[in-house]
């Protein structure tokens, strides 16, 4: 695909406007063609902007970039959970598909636990799909392509960054490299607690979670994870924080949240966070995009869905 009609993609969905269904399987055709070479744990230099979970809050997302500049200007990270929750699942998806395909060094996508098949069914993804295109089509072409996300980011050697957090199957970042991604994210096992796990402060060690998936971890597993191999800190998304971030572990470990008003009643502020070349770290909040300049579907999505909720 020429970069012109890349070009064109990204302009109408700019505007908020859908592609063609045979678009979206040309691009998602194209893209898998790229991430297939890229490694489990895909490395990445600074500077570089990473965001946490958007979750199909597309007017939000053109506000982020408005915060913290449009591609190619900022390089990007994003750590998962573009679709689901939000209206604009589809708009959100198709927009960072077409960035990636145009700027492939300068924008990095990690799956997150929602970037499933299952997942989509039940928090709204799959009935987005449905709506807009009149068949599940989009749906199965975009889904696809999920299996091929990498699943993990390292920057500059010392900063890992992953969707959810750690696992007592995995130890070092080799045994990362070497798990197979290719496939729907399972229910458990290593590839799913990367997508599902999540610090606690309360407790020690590995413990089981909530949500059903996944495991909690405490200060002493990230100290240890970052002792083992190397690193200086840890990056993930995966929990909703009203301040748009939380740091924990004495600043081992950073939690990012970019979806402002959440589910468009939380009424939480989001971040991304600005990492600069000698590795210093900022967090650069900002609140949901104005009413003025978002479009209001209306049905409303958020109520299909059970209340899951972090």
């Amino acid at each position: 695909m020429s970069a012109l009609d890349l070009d064109k993609c990204i302009e109408v969905l700019y505007k908020g406007e859908i592609l063609p269904e045979s678009t979206i399987k040309q691009l998602c055709d194209k893209l898998k063609e790229i991430l297939i070479y890229e490694s489990n744990v895909q490395s990445i230099p600074a500077p570089v902007t990473v965001v946490g979970d958007v979750h199909g809050q597309f007017y939000d997302v053109l506000e982020l970039f408005r915060i913290g500049g449009r591609p190619p200007d900022t390089n990007y990270l994003f750590l998962g959970d573009y679709v689901d929750r939000g209206y604009y699942s589809v708009e959100t998806m198709s927009l960072l598909v077409c960035l990636k395909l145009r700027y492939p060094k300068r924008i990095n996508i990690l799956r997150g636990n929602h970037e499933s098949r299952q997942i989509t069914q039940v928090y709204g993804f799959y009935g987005e799909c449905m709506r807009k295109y009149g068949s599940a089509n989009v749906w199965k072409y975009f889904t696809e392509l999920f299996d091929y996300l990498t699943i993990a980011a390292i920057v500059e050697n010392k900063i890992f960054a992953v969707h959810g957090g750690l696992s007592p199957a995995i130890a070092s970042l080799d045994q990362i490299r070497v798990l197979d991604r290719f496939r729907e994210v399972p229910p458990e096992g290593p590839l799913a607690d990367l997508m599902w796990s999540d610090p606690d402060p309360e407790k020690e060690g590995f413990s089981t979670s909530q949500r059903g998936a996944g495991y909690t971890f405490g200060g002493n597993v990230v100290n240890k994870f970052i002792r083992v191999n190397g690193l200086t800190h840890i990056l993930r998304a995966h929990q909703l924080c009203m301040d748009g971030y939380q740091t924990l572990f004495n600043d081992q470990l950073s939690t990012i949240w970019s979806a402002p008003n959440y589910c468009y009643r939380c009424g939480n502020v989001a971040s991304v966070l600005e990492i600069n070349e000698k590795l210093e770290r900022y967090f650069n909040t900002f609140a949901a995009a104005p009413e003025s300049e978002r479009e209001k579907p209306s049905y409303d999505p958020t109520k299909e869905v059970p209340d899951y909720f972090l």
